[in-house]
């Protein structure tokens, strides 16, 4: 048993930490400075269109090995939905073609051999853009592994914006070359689509919170981190906003599991050679609420949502009565406004679900609403990877942790959850655990 163990910040990063470190048997406190936990993979009631819906879409893989273990640790593994094979719907809004990826079970890529489960119009010499993407070099950007052809431009290209959240020709090829690694390259059965079946909330934040209950931790919300004191080479004292403050004894520990900017805020000039990336890009997820749920047919009605390409809406889902859309690397959208964008999109949601529907969708746009995260995920170019720190620092009581820090992944929901992993281990070894 180590001492009181202080956790900044209740994101999936910070309840990754507490999850672990709770049933391990340590004295967890969480404190968490919004009211809600959960960060940015978190439901609440929108009043605008009355129901409840997530703050943004998450798209898993059944490969996710870090989530499988957090979902199993607080018996939630029964919450994520999604369908029994490896399929994922497209169409390309440009020419209206569509067509479902129907990958194999197995490592061996025998989908590519059919046309009808391939990316139409692929060559399978582009195959090579997946082999140079996990082979690629820290300094090599996703475009310069990419070979020109239906593969790159109808499945590559989009997937390393969505996955990276940024731009094909500044993002990080090595970073999208890991996530290969571990979906492609294992086979289909690592590459289920998975997805909550209510809600974000309902998955990975409430049933973490019960399970902390249960082990004694304690969650704080409301509870704002505005300074770290440090003296004699560890954290001596964490000063909340107005008068509290919470002493730092010789055997207590604190892990860091903030976004970026407010880890910076409080470190830079605290910890010896801390450094965090300081390059973001924004994601924008509009959600559209219809007076029925829809009815969907073929593919769609098995996978409940569609990549789109060829525009702006990248991903379209089904949840209910609610079509939730993704646009992801959204700073180049930052000019639009706001009512015309939710416009354009809805249209291309028409475009992409009417023909897969048993009744079309209204013309006329039903009540919305657009949630643009401007600071959603470190823009995850090579130069911005190599400033993500490991977590460990110069303060052997401090641990960093948070998608942002360097897990060798881009920005998820599986590296958060690693990132806290991480963070906890690091605690234990610290005390000889």
């Amino acid at each position: 048993m180590s001492g009181h163990i202080h956790i900044v910040g209740g994101g999936l990063a910070g309840l990754s930490a507490a999850v672990e470190l709770a049933g391990a048997g340590e004295r967890v406190s969480v404190h968490e400075a919004g009211p809600a936990c959960g960060g940015r993979a978190r439901s609440y009631v929108d009043r605008h269109l009355g129901c409840r819906i997530d703050n943004g879409n998450h798209l898993l893989l059944s490969g996710n090995r870090a989530v499988n273990r957090y979902l199993g640790l607080i018996g939630a593994q029964q919450t994520l939905t999604g369908p029994t094979r490896p399929v994922f719907p497209f169409m390309d809004l440009g020419d209206g073609a569509r067509w479902t990826l129907d990958l194999s079970r197995g490592k061996l890529p025998l989908w590519v051999l059919s046309r009808r489960r391939r990316v139409p119009g692929m060559r399978l010499g582009e195959l090579r853009s997946l082999l140079r993407l996990m082979e690629a070099d820290p300094d090599a950007v996703v475009s310069d592994c990419l070979q020109p052809g239906a593969l790159s431009s109808r499945l590559l290209e989009p997937f390393a914006i969505s996955v990276l959240n940024t731009m094909p020709d500044v993002g990080s090829a090595a970073l999208l070359g890991a996530v290969v690694r571990e979906s492609l390259a294992q086979g289909g059965r690592h590459c289920l689509p998975r997805f909550p079946r209510e809600g974000l909330s309902e998955s990975f934040v409430d049933p973490a919170l019960a399970h902390l209950s249960v082990m004694k931790a304690q969650v704080h919300t409301g509870s704002r981190i505005s300074a770290v004191e440090v003296g004699d080479g560890r954290v001596t004292m964490l000063r909340g906003t107005g008068q509290d403050v919470i002493a730092i004894g010789p055997d207590d520990a604190v892990i860091m599991a903030v976004p970026a900017p407010v880890a910076s805020s409080l470190l830079a000039d605290r910890v010896p050679g801390f450094n965090a990336p300081d390059a973001f890009e924004a994601i924008v997820n509009a959600h559209f609420a219809l007076p029925y749920a829809p009815v969907a047919t073929g593919g769609l009605a098995q996978a409940r949502f569609i990549g789109l390409v060829g525009g702006i809406s990248e991903w379209v889902f089904i949840k209910d009565h609610i079509l939730s859309v993704t646009v992801s690397a959204a700073n180049r959208y930052a000019t639009y406004d706001p009512d015309a964008l939710a416009r354009h999109i809805w249209n291309e949601v028409r475009a992409a679900l009417d023909p897969a529907l048993t009744v079309p969708l209204p013309v006329q746009m039903p009540p919305m609403r657009i949630v643009r995260e401007k600071r959603a995920t470190f823009a995850a170019t090579p130069a911005q990877d190599r400033m993500r720190p490991g977590t460990r620092t110069m303060l052997p009581n401090l641990m960093l942790a948070g998608d942002w820090t360097e897990t060798g992944l881009p920005a998820t929901i599986e590296g958060a959850i690693r990132s806290g992993a991480a963070a906890a281990r690091a605690i234990r070894e610290r005390h000889g655990a």
